[in-house]
């Protein structure tokens, strides 16, 4: 059949499928009315004539990418119409997602080297029209993808099907001592595996196909199996954030094992949510019934476990998996909000880190699990009452550091207190310098290093402002201003809010 019978023959199952010509308007209210049946009969038939059209939208993306290929410079068909390359060209006509439109370039430039296609660039473009056959004569060596595109062209596969599978396959592995760097005998194995993926396409999920895909590869081909595994492994990573409104985010990315252990974990606290196999015991099924009516959706279960997890193990062996400093979140908070905050009223802490505001109920919580430490400041933030003999600042005296600074001082540095060591500004031998709060400052790491290598200093009049003097012909001396949440919570505002009084204590 050839390509427009195959639309028609699409079209007059979907007329058929609907019982009767109508404008798009009515289609919802139509649609309502059938039966069952008649619902799925259209499902099907409209998804038939998608993909029957979506063939040539393929294949058009193909040779469009192909035209637009940077060899051609700005005479590429993309180019001339005022796009940097295919994806944009083809995401402005179709209104898809940049994905997918990347997706659409994806698969026609696959089925351009399955048909055997050369690439077209430049003078090749412009010389290339419908009657002109000689810019696509296909090449003698067929691609082991071949099969492929095919099935896609045949309709016995979606262009989502043939993604998945091309992609969990991937390219077979190279053998230098080949002529065409891939053995005939690799390429039939691939092929062959492709073919038996199409077979199974009709009743498979996609994400079924592409995880089959990435086992029959990695079978296929185990010293690469090892590679991608240690590729993975080595991209693992963990990313905390901040979005625009300050709610902070996290992103993970897993190796094999990670992940598989992260995915039991919840499995396993979440199966009554998820359908998972039925309690005999009676205590288990007391506790399913429990989790089935707890008001928190999946995302907010599996959130709170997460923390409970991070928590139970920061408990478990802290030395070990934390070394000289265990984890943990400080809580800053004045003595009379923390009063109020016990009386039921509203009050507000900051977490010692990165100063964001908690409410005060958070702070009697933590209080509670926690041990407390009172430093009592006055509206400057300055700590008062603290020993000044001990060579090196106490525990104590960083917790007041931490308060006064927030982290570390150092202009345009956003590292946090828990990061930063104390800095004598006055040296201890040469100088003379006490361990006295009021001599002390944050910095984090490389700014301490950076001072005492680089030749800066910072001074200090009484309690007025630390000022961060660069070396000789390096710029005027820096003020260095805590950070601005803090200067608020410490009244820096006239007149002050009662509650921000003189003096005040912090827990």
């Amino acid at each position: 059949m050839d390509f427009f019978s195959e639309l028609a023959a699409h079209v007059a199952a979907l007329r058929g499928a609907l019982g009767c010509d109508l404008v798009a308007e009515q289609l919802p209210a139509h649609l309502d009315r059938l039966s069952d049946d008649g619902v799925v009969a259209v499902l099907a038939a409209a998804t038939g004539l998608v993909r029957a059209g979506e063939k040539a939208r393929i294949a058009a993306s193909g040779v469009a990418a192909a035209r637009s290929a940077r060899e051609a410079g700005h005479s590429g068909l993309a180019q001339k119409r005022g796009h940097r390359g295919p994806a944009s060209l083809i995401q402005e006509i179709t209104g898809a997602t940049r994905a997918e439109a990347t997706r659409q370039v994806r698969l026609g430039q696959s089925l351009r080297a399955e048909a055997g296609i050369p690439p077209v660039t430049g003078a090749m473009a412009d010389a290339a029209t419908p009657a002109d056959s000689s810019a696509a004569t296909p090449s003698a060596h067929e691609p082991w993808h071949a099969p492929l595109g095919r099935a896609l062209l045949g309709g016995a596969i979606g262009s989502a099907q043939h993604d998945a599978i091309l992609r969990g396959l991937g390219e077979p592995p190279t053998q230098d001592d080949a002529p065409s760097a891939q053995t005939d005998a690799v390429r039939e194995a691939w092929a062959l595996a492709a073919e038996q993926l199409i077979a199974e396409a009709s009743v498979r999920t996609v994400e079924e196909l592409g995880r089959t895909a990435r086992t029959i590869r990695d079978q296929l081909d185990p010293e690469g199996a090892q590679r991608r595994f240690d590729e993975r492994f080595d991209g693992r990573s963990f990313r905390l954030w901040r979005d625009a409104d300050g709610v902070r985010r996290g992103s993970i990315v897993f190796d094999d094992l990670g992940g598989a252990w992260a995915q039991t974990i919840l499995d396993s606290a979440l199966r009554p949510r998820r359908g998972g196999p039925r309690f005999v015991d009676a205590a288990e099924n007391a506790r399913a019934e429990q989790l089935l009516e707890d008001e928190r959706t999946n995302d907010q279960l599996a959130y709170d476990l997460f923390l409970d997890v991070l928590h139970a193990g920061a408990l478990a062996d802290a030395p070990t998996v934390f070394g000289t400093r265990q984890a943990g979140v400080r809580v800053v908070v004045s003595s009379e909000s923390l009063t109020v905050a016990r009386a039921g009223g509203a009050a507000v802490a900051l977490l010692e880190d990165d100063q964001t505001a908690l409410p005060g109920w958070l702070a009697v919580q933590h209080a509670c699990d926690t041990a407390t430490r009172g430093i009592t400041i006055d509206t400057g933030g300055n700590p008062l009452d603290l020993g000044r003999e001990a060579r090196l600042f106490s525990g104590t005296q960083k917790v007041a550091l931490a308060v006064r600074d927030g982290g570390c001082r150092w202009r345009g540095c956003d590292r946090p207190a828990s990061s930063c060591e104390a800095h004598h500004i006055d040296e201890w031998e040469r100088d003379g310098g006490r361990t006295d709060v009021d001599r002390g400052i944050l910095l984090c790491r490389f700014h301490h290093m950076e001072l005492h290598h680089g030749r800066w200093r910072i001074t200090r009049e009484g309690r007025g402002d630390f000022v961060l003097h660069p070396p000789p012909q390096r710029g005027d001396a820096i003020v260095l201003a805590p950070r601005l949440p803090l200067r608020h919570w410490l009244a820096d505002a006239e007149p002050p809010p009662k509650r921000f009084r003189p003096v005040r204590g912090a827990a």
